[in-house]
């Protein structure tokens, strides 16, 4: 059945084994750490855990420079180690999704060393090669600033071999039918191990025509079919979650018009403009972005972010909105990468403000889609800008006031733990958040029980209500016969706002705020609320007694306007 859907309604974690808990000693994080906190991330209401890549590597890209696609990287332990943990999350009723990583590969993988010696192997054509040097070499650099050229001159090969990305991580041939059926073994033997989906990563660069006369690259959709097929055929509720930055009017072709391709996409799209209504509070681009990628598959579902591994990515806003957030959030040059983001976590973007913390997170937690939660932001920690490009927001988990935040027991970590300033494990941890009822950590396990409870925004259809201000956002989920209705006011000063709830006859008149005790009853048919400055309100329409309306199909009961 449709509602039986796992990934419409349920609130995704993102770590790295190598940051979140060394068991072993090594200064380096590891499975069996990372089993030993599984209840912490039980507690705080996650219904699946995406990891980053844990694979064998010679972690010149944290990890994303793959050597073995079917083993764990003896730093964070063994297979065995691996199932342990799968074991543990299944116990707990949580799932796993890791990083499949098939755009490239290391060069350090036995297949690009093979490429490379002998020009009738048969690897050799699992990767994209010219004879010279094609003439838009330096065009469509993924990490502008940083990287030259999408072409190297290997001098054992004696050809240039194509990179979409750094040097040192040669593109895979994956319009090459055994690359492809190399990936649907490499998903096939994962699956057999606990995992319960993929994020694939770079997913346009995957599906994309390669080669020296590729000018102007064109997605192979068909392969994501492929993918889906596959998957679906080895564990029928298994998913693919997939990173693709993009326009909406290529959604589509992603998601596919009857949902037959990637199950999740990450919405970039709104998660820039989300970032400039913060920025502005200006919520108008916001609702446009929402309306924008409003239409999808019933089985396809968004996943939305605010902050992740990479660097917030801000290419899709007007030059003077990229400007505005830049001003906002990152006005010095080390605040900034590749031409085009930022690369901060979101407490210090925030300020340190709770409150406006609390709104961003409220914000997404009620937008269409599944919220997805970057480790460490649930006690708002904070970034290192010390540290080269990405690595800044890739610093390990502060647990207490223990040495290394309680991380690990080595003297040296291979990734510094933060300990200085307002964002020192020894200000920020666990441990502490824990004993104050007030902290981000009590608050986040509290919004995403009750987001769990409202599954009107994993399933419904939603409207964006007129608030007649700028700074005010309000949307309405109807699913099944129930609604619930949200208000945001992303502006520091308090806003009063009239409106309509939409609904026909009197099913709007009563609000039942689902935060605190601000019920509101409609005068004449229209709320008038006063929120607070960074103010939200959770409302549930009609009354708590939602459940014995609910209808079995969506549907049913009262029409929408």
């Amino acid at each position: 059945m449709i509602d039986d859907l796992w990934y419409k309604n349920g609130v995704i974690y993102c770590l790295s084994v190598a940051t979140y808990m060394d068991a072993n000693g090594d200064g380096i994080g590891d499975f069996k750490g990372l089993t030993r906190r599984l209840d912490y991330l039980h507690g705080l209401g996650v219904t699946a855990i995406w990891l980053m890549p844990f694979q064998p590597s010679p972690y010149r890209d944290d990890g994303y420079d793959i050597s073995d696609y079917y083993g764990v990287d003896p730093r964070y332990g063994t297979l065995g180690d691996f199932v342990e943990f799968t074991h543990g999350c299944k116990q707990r009723g949580m799932r796993v999704i890791i990083d499949l990583v098939v755009n490239h590969t290391s060069d350090q993988h036995p297949w690009f060393k093979q490429a490379r010696t002998d020009p009738n192997s048969p690897y050799r054509d699992w990767y994209v090669w010219s004879d010279k040097k094609p003439a838009h070499a330096d065009q469509g650099m993924v990490f502008p600033g940083v990287q030259k050229t999408t072409w190297t001159h290997d001098k054992q090969a004696k050809a240039w071999y194509f990179h979409r990305f750094y040097d040192f991580q040669p593109d895979l041939n994956t319009a090459n039918p055994y690359v492809q059926e190399e990936i649907l073994k490499i998903m096939g033997f994962w699956i057999q191990l606990g995992v319960s989906g993929f994020r694939m990563d770079a997913v346009p660069f995957v599906i994309a025509t390669k080669g020296p006369k590729a000018k102007k690259p064109v997605e192979q959709f068909d392969m994501l079919r492929t993918f889906r097929e596959f998957l679906q055929w080895r564990k029928g509720d298994a998913i693919i979650l997939a990173e693709a930055n993009v326009r909406p009017e290529d959604d589509l072709h992603y998601f596919g018009d009857d949902g037959e391709r990637m199950h999740m996409m990450f919405n970039f799209h709104v998660n820039q403009h989300l970032f400039y209504a913060l920025a502005a509070a200006d919520t108008g681009p916001l609702a446009k972005a929402l309306t924008d990628t409003k239409p999808r598959p019933a089985t396809a579902q968004w996943g939305l972010f605010l902050r992740n591994h990479d660097e917030l990515d801000l290419g899709r806003l007007t030059k003077s909105q990229r400007q505005t957030v830049f001003e906002r959030f990152g006005p010095d040059k080390n605040m900034q990468l590749y031409d085009r983001g930022i690369r901060r976590r979101l407490a210090p973007m925030l300020g340190g403000d709770q409150r406006r913390l609390e709104l961003a997170y409220s914000l997404m937690m009620t937008l269409p889609g599944t919220p997805v939660i970057r480790y460490g932001d649930e006690i708002a920690m904070g970034d290192d800008l010390s540290l080269p490009e990405r690595r800044c927001a890739r610093t390990p988990m502060q647990w207490s006031t223990e040495p290394h935040g309680g991380f690990t027991g080595s003297d040296k970590p291979e990734i510094p733990v933060i300990d200085h300033g307002a964002y020192g494990f020894e200000h920020v941890n666990v441990a502490q958040q824990r004993r104050d009822p007030g902290s981000m950590l009590n608050w986040t396990e509290r919004i995403i029980r009750m987001r769990k409870e409202v599954p009107e925004i994993g399933w419904g259809d939603f409207k964006v209500i007129a608030a007649r201000d700028p700074a005010v956002l309000i949307l309405r989920y109807d699913w099944r016969n129930n609604s619930v209705l949200f208000v945001h006011n992303l502006d520091e000063q308090p806003r009063e706002v009239s409106f309509a709830v939409g609904l026909p006859d009197d099913a709007g008149d009563t609000l039942i705020d689902l935060l605190g005790d601000n019920h509101s009853h409609a005068a004449r048919g229209r709320h008038k609320l006063l929120i607070e400055g960074y103010g939200y309100r959770w409302f549930r329409v009609g009354g708590l007694d939602y459940l014995l309306r609910r209808t079995e199909v969506d549907g049913g009961g009262r029409s929408k306007t």
